[in-house]
């Protein structure tokens, strides 16, 4: 079976797909991952094609956006994307812009099935033009099908029903599965997880995006509290710049980027931004999390982590030693992370939803 990967370049929603596409692999199929200028960092040493070169994904999307769709456009930048319904077509126009070249890769690779993340509905409409089935991966919490149609409405191709992947445990979005179920399995990278000492041990991160455009304010928050918490607190900030932060508290210690699921078995709580599959490591763990949503979908991720009762969420004006103490503290939090990791586990893991992809392409065929 050949099975082609697609989604936008940016590592929070390849990285999801990269799991799948490394079970796909060991079951000795072949595979190809292809998304634009930019991607090739998150896909590292796997097969790769890029669709539209010269095409940046954000750029195009604020440029048409602007110049197409501006009422969506003045309300993404208003809500920092966490209006979807608004952000979602704006998406759909620089698919709609790549969609051609996406059907040529389709016609000429001739997969047998095709896997996207759903920002990148252009490959529905390749496998539609290449009569393959599409699968959509779905990333977390958010639920998608209403907004995938939003963005299939702006297509200028056509796109036939897809199925869909999962990730989300039913207890988090209202027990049910709005898809094929797996398990969430974290694909994050190299790094070196610091050594644990003998206190108890906080993970800090606030991804990728969110400190490059909301500044630090947030992490110096964290930060003030950590300083009146007694725990060690391990912050993962990448490359990104925290010297205006001043001197850190000695439980504070920052490093580069490490697997975040490696260092959050090591922890006994985490903080973070609501990136969906930065709270899915927390819970796969069981350990209880404080989140501090600032747009895109992680106010979804917030709520849902707060209405399970497996974390907390909370603004930058709320931190304080004594929110952040308490994710150590409350027995609740740590019961209700425990039993939504044990239902994490009882998920299918990648290489069932293979055997079921390779169903789904031979009856298709047949």
């Amino acid at each position: 079976m050949r099975v082609l990967f697609c989604g936008v370049p940016a590592a929070g929603h390849l990285f999801p797909l990269i799991p799948l596409v490394n079970a796909a692999r060991s079951a000795g199929h072949e595979v190809l991952v292809a998304s634009l200028d930019g991607a090739e960092s998150a896909v590292g040493d796997l097969p790769f094609a890029n669709i539209a070169p010269g095409v940046d994904w954000r750029r195009e999307l604020r440029a048409l956006g602007a110049a197409k769709l501006p009422e969506q456009m003045a309300r993404t930048v208003e809500s920092n994307s966490a209006d979807r319904a608004a952000f979602v077509p704006l998406a759909a126009l620089v698919n709609d812009l790549v969609v051609d070249r996406a059907i040529e890769l389709a016609r000429s690779w001739r997969p047998d099935v095709v896997v996207y993340e759903y920002l990148f509905p252009a490959a529905a409409a390749a496998a539609t033009a290449a009569g393959v089935p599409a699968v959509r991966h779905d990333l977390g919490f958010t639920d998608i099908a209403p907004l995938h149609e939003l963005m299939v409405a702006q297509l200028s191709v056509p796109v036939e029903p897809v199925w869909s992947i999962d990730v989300a445990p039913p207890s988090m979005v209202g027990g049910v599965s709005r898809g094929w179920p797996m398990r969430p399995v974290s694909h994050n990278g190299e790094g070196v997880v610091p050594p644990r000492g003998p206190r108890a041990r906080i993970a800090v991160t606030l991804g990728t995006v969110a400190p490059k455009v909301g500044g630090l304010s947030r992490l110096d928050r964290v930060v003030s509290a950590a300083a009146g918490v007694d725990a060690e607190f391990v912050l993962v900030m990448g490359d990104i710049d925290i010297s205006g932060l001043g001197g850190l508290p000695s439980n504070v210690t920052p490093c580069g980027w490490v697997p975040w699921d490696a260092l959050v078995r090591t922890s006994d709580a985490v903080i973070h931004h609501g990136g969906s599959g930065t709270a899915l490591a927390a819970l796969t763990a069981g350990v209880p999390q404080l989140v501090l949503p600032d747009g895109s979908d992680r106010f979804i991720t917030a709520a849902a982590v707060a209405a399970r009762g497996a974390g907390v969420s909370a603004t930058s004006e709320d931190i304080s030693p004594d929110l952040v103490g308490s994710l150590l503290t409350d027995p609740g939090l740590r019961a209700a992370a425990s039993e939504v990791s044990r239902e994490i586990a009882d998920m299918p893991p990648p290489p069932v939803l293979i055997n079921r992809l390779a169903t789904l392409s031979s009856s298709r065929q047949a």
